[in-house]
């Protein structure tokens, strides 16, 4: 008599937030060390702002993710590809150990090695965000999200904790940044380890065979798509015409890139325009020859949903003056004179706290409230943050490392406290939402579309960000982010409907 085959058990809830928790410390310690570490270092090499914030074009990788994202989604796998992902990421990090001191002297290899890891990161994302919405019910979304916010800010914070290596491991005034990349290079090697033993994937219907060939197909039949395909990439990719322009000397670049707000402005309409084009295309009568491929299959199933157009804006918009703000707050700090060791104690033993339990309140407050109402409160409640930092930065002046007075100090913890907690709640509105309108039979690309247009925002108010501190003082242009946090708000009627539409599914 043959034994009954066994059938795989659903993970429990509690087994399943464990690793909702792990796997995103591990999606956020490459972001914390793109946007503390990196930066830091570079400052303290003696780089200027402006050339850091084209350390955001490297970010880019973050924002074409949906270009692979599907061959992940096909290929499925999602633990090995975040294993894959995470050794990679160790492999750059020990690079770096070993030659620390070439990323601020000009040299080729370590941006490459840097482009290589956001790529790995974002390959990282994709393969994290599809595994954990096919593992989630939608009931679910609320307390996940706060444990994926508070840990994701944990992963990031470690960056901090790096920082404090680099300086209690070298000497004052020369941080041993050689430690600080071995000791991420080991985090990673362990991330890429554990990721293997998380709970196996559901299963999914098969594809139709030959689906993709049929999707090129018609694909090159419908120039209305090749051609919002351009304006989007055009959109995408605009921000590396910039240094690409100076190096050949194309006066019409150079002309174009003089001020921080046309450089936003150009890639964000290139994109806008595409993506106006898709949503025309995707809700015409050939659209539904795309429907069933695995690559644009995943577009017309977004963009052909009513009042797409405005929630793909509000999703560029939302989080706007917080990406604008971000990349400058620590070259900031590196000018108010805080050592790296002082900047990663404020994030470890101050945003560790704070953003953890922000993200612990924003997803409570948007399991009882919904989630359209935790986008307008809790998106409020981010706002304040830049004015935080904007109050700090006219209040603290600059100041040689290590010789910031300690009242000053006072003022910048309170600043960093303060955008902890309620970037830990803002953000934990706004995943609920991207997730809340994804269908979980194309969870992996949708999300990684839907989370793109997030990327695309952040990369190139980076790239912008730092041109505007050079142009208005950090103290203006903080508060100017401020007020880029309200335009998202005129899109709202629009996401209440999609939200409701998605409920009704």
């Amino acid at each position: 008599m043959s034994s009954p085959a066994v059938v795989a058990k659903p993970p429990t809830t509690r087994r399943l937030m464990f690793w909702v928790a792990l796997l995103y410390f591990s999606e956020g310690l490459p972001l914390g060390l793109f946007f503390d570490l990196f930066p830091v270092h570079l400052r303290q090499a003696g780089v200027g702002p402006a050339e850091i914030g084209l350390l955001s074009l490297l970010g880019l990788a973050w924002t074409v993710k949906f270009l692979w994202a599907p061959l992940v989604d096909a290929w499925r796998h999602h633990r090995v590809w975040m294993s894959a992902a995470n050794l990679g990421m160790a492999a750059v990090l020990a690079a770096l150990a070993m030659n620390p001191q070439a990323l601020g002297q000009g040299e080729t290899w370590p941006w490459v090695l840097l482009a290589v890891f956001t790529f790995l990161s974002a390959t990282n994302d994709i393969a994290t965000d599809g595994y954990t919405i096919e593992q989630l019910a939608q009931g679910q979304y609320g307390v996940a999200n706060g444990l994926r916010i508070g840990f994701y800010r944990v992963g990031m914070l470690a960056a901090g904790g790096l920082l404090v290596a680099a300086g209690w491991m070298g000497t004052p005034g020369h941080p041993n940044w050689g430690a600080a990349y071995g000791l991420g290079a080991v985090l990673m090697l362990m991330n890429g380890v554990a990721v293997l033993l998380a709970p196996k994937q559901p299963p999914r219907a098969a594809r139709p065979e030959g689906a993709s060939a049929r999707e090129w197909l018609v694909l090159r039949q419908q120039p209305l798509w090749l051609l919002a395909l351009g304006l989007v990439m055009a959109g995408l990719l605009w921000p590396a015409l910039a240094p690409l322009g100076k190096t050949l000397d194309w006066a019409w670049v150079q002309a174009v890139s003089g001020t921080w707000w046309f450089k936003g402005a150009v890639p964000v309409g290139l994109m806008f325009a595409g993506a106006g084009l898709m949503v025309t295309a995707a809700q015409g009568p050939q659209a539904q020859a795309l429907a069933d491929g695995p690559v644009f299959g995943a577009w017309v199933s977004l963009l052909a949903r009513p009042g797409m157009l405005a929630v793909l804006l509000f999703i560029l918009l939302f989080k706007l003056g917080d990406a604008a703000m971000g990349f400058m707050v620590k070259p900031f700090w590196v000018d108010a004179g805080f050592t790296p060791a002082q900047i990663g104690l404020v994030s470890v033993n101050v945003g560790l706290g704070l953003s953890i339990a922000g993200g612990l309140v924003g997803g409570w407050y948007v399991d009882r409230a919904g989630i359209f109402k935790g986008l307008w409160v809790l998106g409020l409640a981010q706002a304040m943050s830049n004015l935080g930092y904007a109050a700090a930065a006219w209040t603290v002046p600059h100041a040689l490392p290590g010789m910031v007075d300690p009242q000053y100090q006072l003022v910048v913890y309170a600043a960093s406290g303060l955008e902890s907690f309620t970037g830990g709640l803002g953000t934990g509105a706004f995943l609920a939402f991207l997730m809340g309108i994804t269908h979980k039979a194309r969870a992996t690309t949708e999300y990684a579309i839907l989370s793109s247009i997030f990327a695309f925002s952040r990369a190139v108010a980076g790239w912008a960000g730092g041109l505007g501190v050079e142009q208005m003082g950090y103290a203006s242009f903080f508060f100017l982010t401020f007020w880029l946090s309200f335009p998202a708000y005129l899109l709202l009627p629009a996401v209440r409907r999609m939200l409701n539409r998605s409920e009704e599914r």
